[in-house]
């Protein structure tokens, strides 16, 4: 099983496809994580980026389906494929469809977390975490039990992030519109599209992903 997922910063996409990983044992590919990894380790691909990176050069589309490649090859074929942040253009989506027939796989599903714009900013701009633990809360959703403690660790110092304010929030959401513009009309017409309500609760989401899945 292979799938994109795809969804708007704040849409809790991140969490969804954690469970993913931890409940199915699929392998998450996120192809800026997976570029740092190569750089880091030194592969033949990684190399290439870094020389690339060095020069202060966008890394080109060949590096990235190498990079996805090597991955997909590390893997194995019995593990599901979760595509994070990548195809973002049709010339993309098409060298992911090489990559997959390559190796005998093909792309099942393309799951995006559908979202309302203001409610997200809510959730967003909500946000704040305990300085000591990271433990998260929200000024509408999930209070401390006692005003000004950490439920965790008993912290009473608490931060929130610079960019969770509704100006960047909006400004995301617009950058992911163009993002996923260019590749959502490839796929839908393909069939493969399924929408979920990325503003349900998390249990909800993951359940509508799952049945997806198994459907």
């Amino acid at each position: 099983m292979n799938i994109i997922l795809l969804g708007p910063p704040g849409a809790g996409k991140g969490t969804q496809a954690s469970k993913l990983v931890e409940e199915r044992g699929m392998v998450q590919l996120s192809t800026g994580d997976m570029l740092r990894a190569a750089v880091k380790a030194g592969t033949p691909v990684g190399l290439k980026a870094k020389a690339v990176m060095d020069a202060g050069q966008l890394v080109s589309d060949e590096i990235v389906s190498d990079l996805i490649g090597d991955k997909l090859d590390e893997m194995g074929p019995d593990k599901g494929a979760i595509f994070d942040g990548y195809p973002r253009t049709a010339a993309q989506a098409e060298s992911l469809d090489a990559i997959l027939s390559a190796r005998g796989r093909s792309l099942d599903h393309v799951i995006e977390l559908d979202v309302d714009e203001d409610a997200l900013v809510e959730r967003i701009t909500g946000r704040f975490t305990c300085a000591k633990c990271g433990e998260g809360y929200h000024d509408t959703f999930k209070q401390p039990k006692t005003e000004g403690v950490c439920d965790v660790c008993g912290g009473t110092e608490f931060k929130r992030r610079p960019d969770d304010n509704a100006e960047t929030v909006r400004t995301r959401m617009a950058e992911y519109r163009a993002k996923t513009a260019p590749i959502l009309p490839i796929y839908e017409a393909r069939g493969l599209v399924k929408r979920v309500d990325g503003m349900a609760d998390m249990d909800d989401v993951a359940a509508s992903i799952a049945a997806i899945l198994d459907a």
